[in-house]
């Protein structure tokens, strides 16, 4: 891992503290309110096919981009993209392209984001927008320093029940909301056992590493099971938890990073090569200051082997507050209790919330308005900061005290070690770093 200087984590936490401008600070190639912009898609797996469909509905995607010609080619063909490439230098060289759509594997995410912002480009990266902390620290600064948009891709900060939910926690319906509890429960299959072998004819397989640190190929390594290996993935705490741990660190009312985080978990179910836990716990809380009315507290449940789901849905958050609770789920649940149990008949806010569920438009928008985006960088930052805390739990087996102003983990440098991340030796182009 390379060390952050001081003075770079003390500009960092000057920046989370005010000096990131007004919602209207953004310049840069911002086109006219009726002008179609002009889009590149980085990135051709599953998520990134489906957002490349969603963007050619608003915007002219002009470029693809994936180190598998046949997933590029293809995607290429169905939104009539003009090009597709393997090498994501050849979209952010584009001085045509006005934005770029970030799909790539986790470990991808904030290197090519970032390169994105040095080239002017405004960036929509998928979660979690990082690989590691540091990386995120990275992107933010690039994205501030560069004067972009950068939306982070989760969807709930645009989703109107979401957001509603939200607005009635401001509003006081359960009184003061002390503790949330978010969870993703699904059933996940098994990515087997298999053994180094050969690279599969019109993959790029070093470019698809990148500046990671390189691993033979193995079929289990590719193609969305990337997400089970320490290297490329941050495991389905990073993957669909990120969603949960989100609008529940939105909905509980916390901003900065927690004081203390602690998880504990690991493979209880499927023997396999995976490397991430399918089972964990993690508590996460802010402030650690001992004072009654201060503290909040986070819990994130995930369970990769279970069909019961807590209230009927896979993922999900539920606040306690002082004179009730609220169940809140992305899939369309916004249930209200009183603090005797009594269900809330049609809860509405009483001011209005103004999202529209339309992700991908509000990102399109903010780049004509020149203002930050509903899942701005610096939300996506302090929301994934709790998934690389979690994973470092997990992997150490012990809780974390955490220096929110330097984003350090107080007096464990082995643990300051899993917030970043070793790259090749040999280097490589795409290796971010402080400033760059």
């Amino acid at each position: 891992m390379t060390e952050l200087p001081r003075r770079s984590f003390l500009a960092t936490a000057a920046i989370s503290a005010g000096m990131l401008g007004s919602r209207r600070s953004f310049g840069g190639g911002a086109a006219s309110c009726g002008e179609r912009l002009r889009v590149g898609i980085i990135g051709c797996g599953g998520q990134g096919s489906s957002l490349a469909v969603k963007f050619a509905e608003i915007a002219d995607v002009v470029c693809v981009c994936d180190p598998d010609e046949a997933r590029r080619n293809q995607l290429g063909q169905k939104v009539n993209a003009a090009q597709a490439v393997s090498d994501l230098r050849r979209v952010l060289d584009d001085k045509t392209i006005d934005a770029v759509v970030v799909a790539t594997p986790d470990h991808w995410h904030a290197p090519a984001a970032i390169l994105a912002c040095e080239a002017g480009k405004h960036v929509y990266v998928e979660k979690p927008q990082s690989h590691n902390l540091l990386e995120s620290r990275w992107l933010l600064q690039a994205a501030r320093r560069n004067k972009v948009v950068v939306q982070h891709g989760t969807q709930s900060r645009s989703n109107p029940l979401i957001a509603d939910g939200v607005q009635l926690l401001r509003e006081g319906i359960i009184g003061e909301v002390l503790v949330a509890r978010a969870w993703n429960v699904q059933r996940r299959g098994s990515i087997g056992k298999e053994m180094p072998s050969e690279i599969p004819q019109g993959i790029d397989y070093d470019l698809w590493v990148g500046p990671a640190e390189y691993m033979p190929y193995q079929k289990n390594r590719l193609h969305y099971q990337w997400h089970w290996w320490y290297n490329f993935g941050t495991g389905d705490i990073g993957n669909d938890g990120t969603h949960e741990i989100d609008y529940a660190r939105w909905g509980l009312g916390v901003e900065g990073l927690p004081s203390s985080a602690m998880a504990i978990g690991g493979k209880y179910f499927v023997d396999d090569d995976q490397q991430y836990p399918d089972t964990a716990t993690c508590v996460f809380e802010w402030p650690n200051t001992g004072e009654v009315h201060k503290r909040r507290q986070l819990i994130f449940e995930m369970r990769l082997w279970d069909g019961s789901f807590p209230h009927n849905c896979d993922g999900g958050a539920e606040f306690h507050g002082s004179e009730g609770r609220m169940v809140l789920s992305k899939r369309g649940k916004l249930e209200v209790f009183d603090s005797k149990g009594k269900k809330v008949e049609n809860p509405t806010p009483k001011e209005p919330t103004k999202v529209d569920g339309k992700h991908q438009l509000d990102f399109l928008n903010a780049i004509r308005e020149r203002r930050k985006p509903n899942a701005d960088v610096a939300i996506g930052h302090d929301s994934v900061a709790l998934v690389h805390f979690a994973n470092a739990s997990v992997r150490l087996g012990r809780s974390l005290q955490i220096d929110a102003a330097t984003e350090q983990i107080k007096n464990d440098a082995e643990a300051n070690l899993l917030l970043g991340r070793v790259y090749r030796k040999e280097g490589h182009w795409a290796t971010p770093k402080a400033g760059t």
